[in-house]
């Protein structure tokens, strides 16, 4: 008998321990340029792997998740998002046997997209763009096209599919779904009581009677609800009342945190000014060496990547006036070097 490569041991594991519906890698639609196996790694392992090493990856430590550029250094970045939606999507994925790296490479890259400056960045590019600007569509264009990495169909469907309004097709991007609320609603109320713009007090109270007020046990709950819902179905679902809940906590951060003229988020007017000279910017300079038709497409992915710092550098760089530099004078030490050669 041939000797099965790892990569095949750990495919036959996934039949022999994951669940009826879990997505097996070995069955995975595959990629859009076939290529050869690894003998070490699934397909979804690969995914998961050139996410992670993508430069839209790391670029997303530098991104807002709800509070523009804080100086506080325990306040959520796009990347801490990604991770807690990692860890979120994994202990539900694992405690319903399918499959763990399918879900993490998922979680990985669906907010690779991302614009700076969080959803205010993104709802100035809808604005501007025919059609809307849409960062679940943007990520996997990223995957796609900007670094072309060549996942697999799952992967990206998953990516997708993260934001509502679209279907999934295997569980494990419900569960990515779901994780995605999960994290965000959780970290959002701890971050937006750490910037002092709503306190416990303020949520709900029959959201926290029913979930907790604490932060770990009201998460833990929400997770346990998909788990114990969900065991020996065919769909991913939180159990209707936990739901309900989930629903009504999410609506009251939009109207109290998201969608609010707090003082720790008025710097947003500032942001949306930066985004929108940007791209006006860019889409001038770039007629006369692009076609008409491919500027704006253009210059969405190029400002849909940036950074906040980096935004706010190239705002700085085009309309801020700087005086003239004449260069560092260096030439003195270069003098005072030579004369101390001199008087040896």
């Amino acid at each position: 008998m041939p000797t099965l490569t790892i990569r095949e041991k750990l495919e036959q594991r996934e039949f022999n321990v994951l669940s009826d519906i879990a997505t097996k890698s070995a069955n995975s639609k595959g990629r859009k340029v076939d290529e050869p196996k690894s003998d070490m790694r699934t397909d979804f392992q690969r995914d998961r792997d050139r996410i992670l090493h993508s430069k839209a990856f790391r670029r997303l430590k530098h991104k807002t998740q709800v509070f523009l550029s804080p100086f506080d250094d325990h306040f959520r970045t796009r990347l801490t998002h990604t991770l807690e939606v990692s860890q979120i999507g994994r202990t539900i994925a694992r405690a319903l046997d399918l499959n763990e790296d399918l879900v993490e490479a998922i979680s990985l890259g669906h907010d690779l997209g991302h614009t700076p400056f969080g959803h205010c960045g993104e709802s100035v590019l809808n604005e501007l763009v025919d059609g809307g600007f849409y960062h679940n569509l943007q990520s996997v264009r990223v995957v796609e096209v900007l670094e072309n990495l060549n996942l697999c169909q799952e992967t990206i469907d998953g990516i997708r599919t993260h934001s509502w309004g679209f279907k999934p097709m295997t569980p494990e991007a419900k569960v990515v779904q779901l994780a995605d609320k999960i994290a965000y609603i959780n970290h959002d109320i701890e971050d937006s009581i750490r910037a002092g713009v709503i306190s416990e007090e303020d949520l709900p109270k029959d959201c926290i009677e029913y979930f907790s007020s604490d932060q770990s046990k009201r998460l833990n709950k929400m997770i346990t609800e998909v788990v114990n819902n969900s065991i020996g179905k065919e769909d991913i679902l939180m159990g209707e009342e936990a739901w309900g809940y989930t629903t009504k906590l999410r609506e009251w951060m939009f109207a109290n945190v998201y969608n609010d003229e707090c003082i720790a988020k008025l710097e947003e007017t500032k942001a949306r000014r930066v985004i929108k000279e940007l791209f006006y910017y860019y889409c001038v300079k770039l007629k006369p060496v692009c076609p008409e038709d491919k500027i704006i497409r253009v210059v969405t992915d190029y400002i849909s990547g940036m950074t906040d710092r980096y935004a706010v550098e190239r705002f700085k760089e085009n309309f801020i006036p700087t005086g003239l530099k004449s260069g560092a004078r260096e030439d003195y030490l270069f003098k005072l070097a030579q004369q101390s050669f001199d008087n040896r």
